[in-house]
């Protein structure tokens, strides 16, 4: 792939269009906002000139409901070799394409399942698919070239690729990307009238529960007006777990034994199950779930202290697998959670006590 027209420079087209530049493709932009232009091409992510004559591959990066339109166009003009998409949902753009008279040799649905809860140009980084799945949907009318640019996109922006059905991605990412956004927001819609004491007291499961809450609102109307159905089939089942959920806290209550033991079952069961699904998440790079241990650091706020901590564990020569940060409330200081393997557990303590850190005991 030589050349590409990114049309659409929000989050996802602004960061492939950078993934693209840096590896050598000659990408030019496209927006009905030209300030997002500007601002895309100012970030390195191409030109705004439009190309001289056919592109190799357009990619379409606009909202569900402008996809099917974008791409006829763009084959009406002749503006591409190849087009795909990477909207989120793809049953439906796929669909109205077909009814506009769209040649779906040239086209192929696409979908990069990464994202931030920010949205915008200013938002995007090249390496914003590094290591997550892309899905391709094509179907048996797709032309072998327009799969292969696709393909070549997708390695570009070192994502790894997934063949599956339209319908069944939509119902894929009901379950684990749409359903999740709104369960967000309805958890983080308590806090909105809550008491500020209450409020007050918001620690890191909180935050991590309504992290996505903070997502663009017009964004996701435009996403869940293109996949209702399986979002409300999902939201359905997870209404009628709430029902009984609530009913096993009232049964807590309860003065009679067998009803409170049965109230106890029932939470039981909930976060039984709780546990077997997160088990089944994957884990590093896409691999089996691994379990790690925490070990957690006293740290102040200021500049260079994580850095400080980084580079103590890697003199230790332990590989920090995630971590999460804690600040306390009303003082300038907070924890590191830091995940290792259990078998670092121990050098990691004693390299950073070593070097002046406190530890929390677990």
């Amino acid at each position: 792939m030589r050349t590409a027209l990114v049309i659409g420079t929000g989050l996802i087209g602004t960061s492939a269009a950078l993934a693209l530049t840096a590896r050598g493709v000659r990408v030019h932009l496209s927006d009905e906002a030209p300030e997002r232009v500007r601002t895309a091409a100012s970030l390195g992510a191409g030109t705004e000139k439009p190309p001289e004559g056919p592109v190799d591959l357009a990619v379409v990066a606009v909202p569900p409901a402008a996809v099917a339109e974008t791409v006829v166009e763009v084959q009406r003009t002749g503006a591409a070799r190849g087009c795909i998409d990477v909207a989120s949902v793809k049953g439906v753009p796929r669909r109205e394409f077909a009814a506009l008279g769209g040649d779906p040799a040239g086209y192929l649905g696409t979908h990069p399942m990464s994202g931030r809860e920010q949205s915008g140009p200013l938002a995007a980084g090249p390496d914003l698919f590094e290591g997550r799945p892309w899905v391709l949907t094509p179907t048996a009318e797709t032309e072998t070239e327009v799969l292969n640019l696709a393909l070549e996109l997708v390695a570009l922006c070192g994502a790894v690729p997934v063949v599956m059905d339209a319908d069944a991605h939509d119902r894929a990412v009901a379950l684990v990307s749409h359903t999740p956004q709104l369960v967000s927001s309805l958890v983080a819609a308590r806090l909105e009238d809550a008491d500020e004491t209450a409020v007050r007291l918001c620690g890191g499961g909180i935050r991590d529960v309504t992290r996505i809450a903070a997502s663009d609102p017009a964004m996701w109307i435009d996403i869940l007006s293109a996949n209702p159905g399986p979002v409300a089939d999902i939201l359905s089942s997870l209404a009628a777990d709430l029902d009984e959920t609530v009913r096993a806290l009232r049964d807590l209550t309860a003065a009679d034994e067998d009803e409170h033991a049965g109230g106890a079952s029932g939470i039981a069961d909930v976060l039984r199950r709780g546990n077997a699904g997160r088990d089944r998440v994957p884990g590093k790079h896409g691999q089996a779930p691994a379990s790690y241990e925490t070990v957690t650091v006293l740290i102040s706020d200021r500049p260079g202290e994580l850095a400080r901590i980084f580079a103590d564990a890697g003199a230790a020569g332990v590989n920090i697998e995630d971590v999460r940060i804690e600040h306390a409330t009303g003082q300038q200081a907070g924890h590191v959670q830091l995940m290792v393997e259990q078998h670092a557990v121990r050098p990691l303590e004693a390299a950073l006590r070593e070097r002046g850190w406190g530890l929390r005991q677990q």
